[in-house]
This record gives structure tokens, C-alpha cells and sequence, in this order.
């Protein structure tokens, strides 16, 4: 199917456009009443991630309401986890939890990899179908997955934590263990990222949400490593890697097989670009609480970000997900914003 609106295909390949793409993570939300009013009617989040008419629904929200570029599929990064054998649950205001964890090697039994991922995880690719369908080439579709130290980080503490010290701690106490259970957390994310894009996905986007807990190194070691193996094995279609917190590591993650470099609103743009040239497209990255200023405030700071910009190669975004109490009209002037620039070279 052709698409209507390409640009952020070809902003992330580096081709010619005509204004900056934008869109927002964790666009389909929170924010939105009508997503509310859609989770109100089911039994809690993941009863939403394992419908697939339901999680099409809200995915497609934001292209409707807000007029952002792409969608980015309904789901959660936990669904890999859980595939491979740990279940987690999702508390209400206190986030994931999983019952078990793999701290030793005998809780490699957690951590499957020999199955069928249409199997296990058919209901995101269904998702994926049906949205596809439904937009009818409005906008490209973006597909996800955790990065494996960020899905490593859950598997091995449990729950969400400040300092994943226990992550940590594994890394120093049992290395051979930690790659282990990495190789094995990348061998099920390939497989997954490659049927999203057979099931529709034009797009992909890897999160490393815990990337900044590591040092330079361990995170050489233990994470780009392992982004290393997914960007070189799936390359169907253009791929973003956000590394969130990594900020000695951007130049490294710039050198992967990735056609973009999401930013958090820690780095320095302007650096980041003169440090990395023309080769890669950078995505982001305003800081999200400044969608909590006036509208006039947010209209300013959006175009004082686009005015920073010396390539076309860019994909506005926030740098981290827009905030559940931001309101819409709000995010609807950083997006009206960013339509209305004019790229002056």
C-alpha cells in the first residue's frame, strides 16, 4: 500500500523533505481522554496490549486528535520477557512486576528461546495488521522492542528500581551468566522486530530505557554489544535506537547499523550533529515538561529547537514520552509548530 505521507521514511534514510516529521513517544495515551475511555472499558493495561482491535484503536488515536506523522503500535516492551517464560503483571501507579527473576543459572528456564513468536506474541502482530489496515496508508507505522539490557534490567530485578543494583551487581558477580541471558534476549528481539515488519511494520524503534545506568564501558560491554547484533540482523527497514541517559555513549551508538539516534533532552544537539555529521538522523528532543508552559512558551521553545537544527536529517520528538497530565492542546501546538517551519537550507 502507498503511503500518503512519508516523511519520516525519508527523513530517517537521509532523502530530500520538505519539513521536519514529528511525532511523540507514548503519543497513544494517557493524554488522550479517548484512550481513557478505551482502557476504562477493560480490565486494566494489559488486557489493552492483548487485544488487538482494542490496542489498534488507540494506536491510531493520535494520528486522528493530534495530526502527528506516524503511529507507533500499542504495546509494552515487557511482552518479550513474558514470551520467553517470565509473566509479569502491571500494578496500578507502582508499574511492572514479575514473581520470578533469573539471578542464577537455574532461572535460565525463564528465558526461552526456541518457540514461535507468532504463537506468543501474534496478538502485537495482529495489532499490527489491523492498524495498518485501518489507516490505510495515512501515515508509516513504527514497531518496537526493549533493548536487551533494558528487558535484562527487568528480568533480573523484578520490578522497576532506581539504581537496578541487582542488574548491576550480576554484571560483576556472574558476567558469563549476564551474556547468557543477553544472547538470549536479542535472539527473541530479532525474531520479534523482524515479524513486525513482515506483519506491517514500516518503521522500527529499539528503547534502551536504562541505558544511562552504565558506565562507558559496561555499557560497550553489555548493551551496545547487543544493539550491535540487532541493527546488523534486521535491516528491512529503517531502524531508531534510543539510548536513553547515554550520554558518553552517543557517538558510539551513532557508529551501529542504524539509520537514527534518538536524543533524551540531556544532549546536546548541536554537539551531538557536529560531532556525528550527515551520517545519521538524530530524532528528538525537547524536554517533555516544556509542554507544560503557556502555549505561546511552548510555540517559542519548539521553534528555538528547530532553529538549532543544521541538517534535514531530524525527526522531531521529545526526548523521553510525553508526560500523562500534559495537556492535549498542548502537544498539539508543539506539533502544529513543527508543520508550520519553514527549513531555511
Amino acid at each position: 500500500m502507498k503511503l500518503q505521507n512519508d516523511l519520516i521514511l525519508r527523513a530517517a534514510r537521509g532523502e530530500a523533505i520538505e519539513r521536519y516529521p514529528v511525532w511523540l513517544m507514548r503519543q497513544a495515551g494517557r493524554i488522550l481522554p479517548e484512550y481513557r475511555d478505551v482502557r476504562a472499558s477493560l480490565s486494566g493495561f494489559k488486557e489493552l496490549v492483548e487485544t488487538p482491535e482494542r490496542a489498534a484503536e488507540v494506536t491510531i488515536q493520535p494520528v486522528d486528535i493530534l495530526g502527528v506523522d506516524a503511529a507507533i503500535i500499542f504495546s509494552d516492551i515487557l511482552v518479550v520477557p513474558e514470551a520467553m517464560g517470565l509473566e509479569y503483571q502491571m500494578l496500578e501507579k507502582s508499574g511492572p512486576w514479575f514473581e520470578k527473576t533469573i539471578r542464577s543459572e537455574e532461572g535460565l528456564k525463564y528465558a526461552e528461546t526456541n518457540f514461535d513468536i507468532e504463537d506468543r506474541l501474534g496478538y502485537v502482530l495482529e495489532a499490527i495488521r489491523i492498524t495498518n489496515k485501518e489507516l490505510n496508508g495515512r501515515v508509516p507505522l513504527i514497531g518496537f522492542a526493549g533493548a536487551p539490557w533494558t528487558i535484562f534490567c527487568y528480568m533480573v530485578e523484578g520490578r522497576g528500581s532506581k539504581t537496578f543494583s541487582e542488574s548491576r551487581k550480576l554484571l560483576y558477580t556472574n558476567p558469563t551468566l549476564a551474556h547468557e541471558l543477553l544472547s538470549r534476549i536479542t535472539d527473541v528481539t530479532i525474531q520479534y522486530l523482524k515479524a513486525q515488519v513482515k506483519a506491517g511494520a514500516h518503521m522500527l524503534q529499539v528503547f534502551d530505557s536504562w541505558a544511562g545506568i552504565l558506565g562507558t564501558e559496561q555499557y560497550a560491554e553489555f548493551g551496545l554489544k547487543y544493539l550491535d547484533k540487532i541493527v546488523s540482523a534486521v535491516n528491512e527497514v529503517p531502524v531508531t535506537l534510543f539510548s536513553k541517559g547515554a550520554i558518553t555513549s552517543v557517538n558510539a551508538v551513532a557508529k551501529l547499523n542504524c539509520n537514527t539516534v534518538g536524543l533524551d533532552w540531556n544532549m546536546d544537539l548541536v554537539k551531538i550533529r557536529e560531532e556525528i555529521g550527515e551520517t545519521r538522523t538524530l530524532q528528538g528532543n525537547l524536554d517533555p515538561c516544556a509542554l507544560y508552559s503557556s502555549h505561546k512558551e511552548v510555540e517559542k521553545l519548539t521553534n528555538n529547537m528547530l532553529n538549532s537544527f543544521k541538517s534535514r536529517r531530524h525527526i522531531v520528538n521529545l526526548g523521553h514520552g510525553v508526560y500523562p497530565d500534559i495537556d492535549p492542546e498542548k502537544v498539539k501546538t508543539f506539533i502544529q509548530t513543527v508543520k508550520d517551519y519553514e527549513i531555511k537550507f
